[in-house]
């Protein structure tokens, strides 16, 4: 059989950060520092090429354009290579991962995004491990010939999760990231146990690219003190095409009728109001109570258990898509990319 043939896209992140010598702060660095603290990747035997972003970033500065980037990198090597590795810092790795899942449809190879808590030179980073096992699982065939993960995921200490069901959970511990509401893709330890059951599967055709994305989106959170100029100020932002409401449990929010107009009003307008929850556990049931029945009846879109980073992402794909206020929210509850559980 033929070497795997992987891409690895440096986007920057901690991962690749040494220690400023002046200031002691972390700094992105560029990728040759990266493979020469990790030498076993030789032993791999794999052909490895890489992509690096100029300079490098925190990925708290990742932005729209910068998944735009990545996505096309994706797609003008999506035939010559058999997977692909992102490396991103953990701020927003989440955010990268879902709007990459809704801009690479019908992806039928691995994108593993991984990153670490610490940098790649520091004697207990957890980035040589992680960066290893995400070219070994970017690299795993099946019996067939087939890649073992054919979707955007990723990849931190023992678990590998979908992309678009992840969140950040932890600053402090390598196990950073969290997948509520869906399944572990593959758990490692001292081997690779693949969970193939939640395996996203079913491609068929040629991978499709949208890279233009919509940034006329907000979010707004519900909590006890929010006063009716502070929400209708809010709502009332201009040029916003759709909202991110953020409510208590399984959707749910004040019944006063001020807040009920308000958000009536902004449905009114044509601004679609999308209600995901705030707890990391769950999904939006409009109908279990009487707040979030009267919510639901103003019009707003229910998000079931989708992430807030996915809500946020699929809401600016949806709306570069150019569709009708209607289109919009019908597929706002179909799940694209594996996103969510739209309960029957």
């Amino acid at each position: 059989m033929k070497k795997p043939r992987i891409l690895i896209i440096y986007t920057g992140g901690t991962i690749g950060m040494i220690e400023d010598p002046r200031s002691k702060a972390l700094r992105p660095f560029d990728f040759s520092h990266l493979m020469e603290n990790v030498p076993k990747v030789k032993m791999l035997d794999y052909e490895i090429d890489n992509i690096q972003f100029a300079p490098p970033l925190d990925s708290s500065d990742m932005q729209p354009p910068h998944w735009q980037h990545i996505a096309r990198s994706i797609a003008r090597n999506y035939d010559a290579y058999d997977g692909f590795v992102v490396l991103h810092g953990t701020d927003t790795m989440a955010y990268t991962a879902s709007a990459l899942s809704f801009m690479l449809q019908n992806l039928g190879k691995p994108v593993i995004i991984t990153g670490s808590q610490l940098p790649i030179g520091e004697v207990r980073t957890d980035g040589e491990e992680n960066l290893i096992t995400a070219l070994q699982i970017a690299a795993s065939r099946e019996r067939d010939g087939a890649p073992t993960v054919q979707e955007v995921a990723i990849l931190f200490e023992n678990y590998l999760w979908r992309g678009n069901r992840s969140t950040k959970r932890s600053a402090d511990h390598f196990n950073a990231f969290k997948s509520s509401n869906y399944p572990y893709l593959a758990k490692i330890g001292l081997d690779i146990r693949y969970n193939r059951d939640v395996l996203s599967r079913g491609h068929s055709g040629d991978l499709r690219v949208h890279t233009e994305l919509d940034t006329a989106v907000m979010c707004i959170d519900v909590f006890p003190g929010l006063t009716e100029s502070t929400l209708r100020h809010q709502l009332s932002t201009p040029g916003i095409k759709g909202i991110v409401l953020r409510t208590y449990g399984a959707g749910n929010a004040p019944t006063a009728p001020w807040f009920v107009e308000a958000i009536r009003d902004t449905c009114r307008r044509g601004v679609i109001v999308f209600n995901i929850t705030q707890c990391l556990n769950g999904g939006v049931h409009s109908n279990r109570y009487e707040a979030g029945d009267i919510l639901a009846a103003t019009g707003v879109v229910p998000g079931h258990d989708i992430t807030f980073e996915a809500a946020v992402t699929k809401l600016m794909h949806l709306f570069a898509l150019d569709l009708g206020h209607d289109e919009v929210a019908r597929r706002l509850v179909t799940p694209l990319a594996g996103e969510m559980t739209v309960a029957d």
